[in-house]
């Protein structure tokens, strides 16, 4: 490649990246998932669209693996742990025993109903019961559910894309497969690598971030996104799940209030868009429409088994002994999003040669797109319909912390929502310890520096400044007001 060809793949990307940028906007107000439209780019400039030709399988699947990990960060990084932790244990046997009931119903749909062998059957089966993280973030987000649910859903998809890459592989061997019990294990002990090396870079590196005052504030977010990476590339190397590693590891730096949080999150938010836009365009590239004709009926008769029968399925039996209620089991089926993640492992039975890849590859792809389409825009009104999630949208508070190392401190950067509990407190109020005070107020884009008595409100952004030994208090202390009001110490004492 010479200067020349440089000046042209960047024209090309910066026009992919602009055009896609301006479709999230179309996707957020249809409710449609950007996935499809980033498809139909790729499938555009293709074969059967402009004329790019692009049968790269194996490149795909890298690129597709490196931007999973860059999603699944983005993902943990914004995970509330608060959400997370008590839907953790159903979260977890649904991402393991779940998928596994899903996986062979799914499989006996396309054996019996379609006709293939079992082996290729199971190996879709495999294929297309992870939900896609990228789908069901982005989804989620804009969709008022309970935490409990938002917490399950989204652990659901950072912990289930590991097991179902190992059945996947298996699969997709062209040898004999491993018998039931030596693949059981396999996945249990990479699930074990793959957790234990996540918990270890987490705290390690949120440690390490928290007492180290780098000269720089863009390199926080630099060094977050590298440790995640860092954590996928560990668990991967020690044989172990690579993407359980860097889902945990992010959600742990996520919730270890780092300094520069929000910047960190936007930065990670940033990569994950290109990450999606990239691997959906090549997915779209790689995809060959005109011989597809013959998937479009086994897509859609194995596409219903499984979101109407080997989801639900798998919910039902997964969480009733958790006492999760009917409703909201029902709106957790409709919510298990397919995306990225089920056409990225399609390649894999592709790269290695596998029986009827091409036929597997075309029978996800069809199936992506359509159940996505009917799915994705859906969710809000199913959640409506089964009268879930009203009112139940809750904001954090939006707390920014910065190392004053050389003056022993600390600067918290505080945004409040329109629907604070601190909004009508005035500062006398918030008692914060001493050792710590609001020194500036930005209101309406004009700053002050306020007194006792100045009253907040919601949309103010506050600076607080305070000495390294009450900082952690002080933030408590902030929450504690958001989430109760002025009386928020007499209430619990904090």
């Amino acid at each position: 490649m010479n200067v020349a060809h440089l000046n042209q793949l960047l024209l090309e990307a910066s026009v992919i990246l602009l055009f896609a940028v301006v479709a999230v906007r179309f996707s957020t107000r249809s409710g449609l998932p950007s996935l499809l439209i980033y498809l139909g780019i790729g499938v555009a400039l293709g074969q059967n669209g402009i004329g790019v030709t692009f049968n790269n399988a194996e490149l795909t699947q890298v690129l597709g693996y490196a931007a999973l990990v860059v999603i699944l960060a983005e993902g943990g990084l914004k995970t509330n742990w608060r959400d997370v932790r008590p839907s953790l244990p159903a979260a977890t046997v649904l991402a393991t025993v779940g998928v596994g009931i899903s996986v062979f119903v799914t499989a006996a749909g396309a054996h019996w109903l379609v006709g293939l062998d079992w082996r290729t059957s199971l190996l879709l089966g495999a294929i297309v019961s992870s939900t896609d993280a990228a789908a069901v973030f982005s989804v989620l987000r804009m969709v008022p559910l309970p935490h409990r649910l938002t917490g399950l859903l989204e652990a659901e998809s950072g912990f289930n894309d590991a097991p179902v890459v190992i059945l996947v592989v298996a699969f997709a061997s062209t040898g004999e497969p491993d018998t039931w019990y030596v693949l059981l294990g396999t996945i249990v002990a990479e699930l074990a690598i793959g957790a234990a090396v996540g918990l270890a870079i987490g705290k390690l590196g949120a440690f390490a971030v928290k007492h180290v005052a780098l000269p720089s504030s863009g390199l926080y977010p630099i060094a977050v996104v590298a440790l995640t990476v860092l954590a996928y590339a560990g668990g991967s190397l020690l044989h172990g799940s690579g993407f359980l590693a860097v889902y945990i590891s992010a959600v742990i730096l996520g919730n270890s209030k780092l300094p520069h949080g929000p910047a960190v999150r936007g930065f990670a938010d940033g990569l994950a868009w290109i990450g999606q836009i990239g691997m959906f365009v090549l997915l779209g590239l790689l995809a060959a429409p005109e011989s597809m004709g013959d998937a479009v009926v086994p897509a859609l008769v194995i596409g219903t088994v499984l979101v109407f029968l080997a989801r639900p399925l798998s919910v039902v039996l997964t969480l009733t002994p958790f006492r999760v209620p009917g409703r909201e089991q029902a709106l957790l089926s409709w919510a298990g999003l397919r995306g990225a993640v089920p056409i990225v492992l399609a390649t894999i039975p592709v790269v290695s040669g596998a029986h009827k890849a091409a036929d597997v590859f075309n029978i996800v792809f069809i199936l992506v797109v359509v159940f996505t389409l009917l799915q994705g825009p859906t969710l809000p009104w199913m959640a409506k319909r089964l009268k879930i999630g009203e009112g139940a949208m809750g904001q954090d508070l939006d707390i920014e912390s910065a190392p004053l190392e050389k003056l022993h401190g600390h600067l918290l950067a505080i945004t409040l929502s329109p629907a604070s509990r601190m909004s009508g407190v005035e500062i006398s109020e918030l008692r914060l310890p001493k050792g710590a005070a609001v020194t500036l107020v930005v209101r309406e884009g004009n700053s002050f520096v306020p007194d006792k008595a100045t009253m907040l409100r919601g949309g103010d952004e506050l600076l607080v400044v305070t000495t390294d030994e009450v900082s952690e208090a002080a933030e408590r202390r902030l929450r504690a007001v958001d989430k109760g009001g002025k009386l928020a110490g007499w209430l619990n004492g904090r």
